[in-house]
């Protein structure tokens, strides 16, 4: 895990619509928390997940979850 970094230590509140998403796995993207292909190298892919209807989700924005792409509560315990 030593090429995650931390995006925010919070969740990104987003509103999505219908169809397959791309949860920035490796917290390098411009684009958070949706993967802008910044992971090249990492060793970490981003994590694709489908929504089926207009929703309100929390995804994690600290990359520590044991929820990916959801956010746990783990950026209340991790350290930059």
């Amino acid at each position: 895990m030593s090429n995650i970094k931390i995006a925010q230590k919070k969740p990104y509140v987003v509103e999505l619509e219908p169809g397959k998403y791309w949860w920035c796995r490796c917290g390098h993207s411009q684009s958070q928390p949706f993967c802008d292909g910044s992971h090249k190298g990492t060793g970490l892919e981003p994590i694709e997940f489908e929504v089926k209807q207009k929703e309100k989700f929390w995804l994690c924005g600290c990359k520590h979850s044991a929820d990916m792409p959801f956010c746990d509560g783990a950026h209340k315990h991790v350290e930059d």
